[in-house]
């Protein structure tokens, strides 16, 4: 009944789960609802490093504030904030809170916010923790995936939360951390780009099989709204695509000279330094006759 769905989650849970649940009183169902959804994970980068030179007191003042700068585009952006996990954020999109044509863009449209709030948290920094100098530069990983979960009140006999499970969970959590490999900030699965291809700019940096996974996966920098990134980006990302294509058509020579391209236009761009090493090692130790250009990732 409305008035149970009231009792059980409106102590603990974000407001829109109670009042979504009022009208969808099934996905209350102890066995879950399969949904496609869209999942959501960002993780401060170099966290360890920084807390461990910081008091318990300064580190509860820089956390609070940074999971809740963090949290804002994501609640501003129709997001349910699922749980904080130390420094990450798991959060996610979908059906009875947005609806599935949206899902998948307000979820980009928060990582791009939250790219764009870090350099505020930074200079925060001093006053939270009372020092002055001598902070690392503050940097975000975000993952989003998109696809089928199961939602619903999980959990024990004793506690239970309104979550998400399965393997898109898992894949937005590792496309957090590839991003590690490629040196980029925001990566999206192919499901994520093709619902949101509309209102955003993308460029994709490969085709990998992350740990744990048995199907490829196709995967997007997200480099932000469609209109709004500048054309020295675009340029980037079109000369990329043309080496990605020459790489994997095993063209080696032709790759490797647009991703050198690709260098000369962006020096930092880490993504065609990796293409450039792998075509090193391939000239090498030559690919297999079916090679189909997917990497496998050996690492979380």
């Amino acid at each position: 009944t409305k008035a149970q769905i009231r009792e059980t989650f409106g102590k603990y849970v974000d407001p829109r789960i109670v009042s979504g649940l009022l009208d969808r009183p099934e996905l209350t169902d102890p066995q879950g609802a399969r949904r496609e959804m869209t999942i959501l994970f960002c993780d401060m980068k170099g966290f360890t490093s920084f807390s461990e030179s910081m008091t318990p007191v300064g580190l509860v003042n820089v956390m609070n504030r940074y999971l809740t700068m963090l949290s804002e585009p994501v609640r501003r952006n129709s997001g349910i904030i699922d749980k904080y996990i130390g420094d990450a954020i798991m959060a996610f999109w979908g059906p009875p809170f947005v609806s599935l044509e949206d899902e998948a863009r307000l979820a980009c449209f928060a990582a791009i916010e939250q790219l764009a709030v870090l350099p505020f948290f930074q200079s925060e920094l001093p006053d939270l923790t009372g020092v002055r100098r001598g902070f690392p530069q503050i940097d975000l990983r975000v993952g989003i995936a998109t696809g089928d979960v199961v939602v619903g009140n999980i959990g024990s006999e004793q506690t239970r939360n309104y979550t998400v499970l399965g393997d898109t969970v898992n894949v937005a959590s590792r496309l957090e951390g590839v991003n590690k490999i490629y040196g980029t900030r925001i990566l999206i699965g192919q499901r994520t780009q093709e619902l949101a291809a509309s209102a955003i700019e993308v460029r994709e940096i490969d085709s990998v099989l992350v740990v744990g996974k048995n199907e490829p996966e196709r995967v997007f920098e997200l480099l932000g709204r469609r209109g709004e990134v500048a054309a020295e980006r675009l340029e980037l990302r079109d000369g990329f695509a043309a080496a990605l294509a020459d790489y994997r058509q095993q063209a080696w020579d032709r790759a490797a000279k647009g991703f050198r391209d690709c260098l000369a236009l962006a020096p930092d761009d880490a993504a065609s330094q990796v293409f450039l090493d792998r075509i090193d090692r391939l000239r090498i130790e030559p690919a297999a006759a079916n090679w189909s250009g997917v990497w496998t990732l050996d690492r979380k």
